[in-house]
């Protein structure tokens, strides 16, 4: 039997990969961004090329009734959903107090809030079965807070954490949660977000290395998995548990700042 796959933020980037891996396996798809006409084009392409069924679902979830509305709309539908892959999330530089604070409160509403009520929903039918994976896309920005980008940082954070409690919640279960964390890849984010005029990402990984590196994890089951670093960001990495808070702050502040 197919197994059918819901991805946020599926328009475009790693969201688009693991929608791509997924057709490739034969997988049913259930598609969610914003852009109608792109997972329109979408649904085409991988239904022309694999022979599979993909529902389309544009939503803003940064809409506080958007979790909720998708579900039902699933549910509706009689969607098994066997894997949710939270991956919609978007970030954005500069001090914290000279943002436009409505912009981080809809990141925090992505990020954090959205991903938190669709893992809600669908996990609940996941148990009731004792079946079913979540994979959640954090980022290595999790490891650290981060100037600059303070809010999403944190928000990061919370995905990261959060993943793994519930990871260990369902440790009696065949139930499972992945947490991802990329390191910079070469999407959409980069541009929206302004990082991509910072050192950061001098270097990225590709969209479609970081999908599969999450999707292969999400079949094993996983805990976490990181993807895309380079050999200095792995070092860095490995370095921070000696280093003082206050020399990461500084570290991290210079990297992002636009040079």
């Amino acid at each position: 039997m197919k197994k059918i796959a819901l991805i946020t933020g599926a328009s475009s980037g790693i969201g688009k990969e693991f929608a791509k891996i997924h057709a490739e396996k034969g997988g049913d798809l259930v598609i969610i961004a914003r852009s109608e006409d792109k997972l329109k084009a979408l649904k085409t392409e991988l239904e022309t090329a694999h022979k599979i069924h993909v529902t389309v679902i544009a939503k803003d979830l940064t809409d506080p009734k958007a979790p909720q509305e998708i579900y039902n709309e699933v549910t509706a539908a009689n969607i098994k959903v066997d894997y949710l892959i939270n991956n919609a999330g978007f970030g954005g530089l500069g001090r914290f107090d000279q943002r436009d604070l409505q912009t981080d409160l809809n990141m925090i509403q992505l990020n954090i809030s959205a991903l938190t009520a669709l893992s809600h929903h669908f996990l609940q039918d996941f148990v009731a079965r004792n079946e079913g994976k979540i994979l959640n896309v954090s980022s290595t920005a999790s490891f650290l807070p981060g100037p600059l980008q303070a809010v999403y940082y944190a928000t990061k954070a919370y995905v990261t954490f959060f993943s793994n409690a519930i990871a260990e919640e369902l440790h009696d279960t065949n139930v499972s949660v992945t947490n991802l964390m990329p390191g910079a890849t070469a999407t959409e984010f980069g541009s929206v977000s302004g990082m991509d005029k910072t050192n950061l990402f001098d270097k990225t990984a590709s969209a479609r290395s970081v999908a599969e590196d999450g999707y292969n994890a999400m079949l094993k089951g996983d805990l976490d998995v990181i993807s895309g670093l380079t050999s200095s960001q792995k070092f860095m990495m490995k370095m921070l548990p000696f280093m003082s808070k206050k020399a990461i702050l500084k570290r991290v502040r210079k990297m992002q700042t636009v040079s």
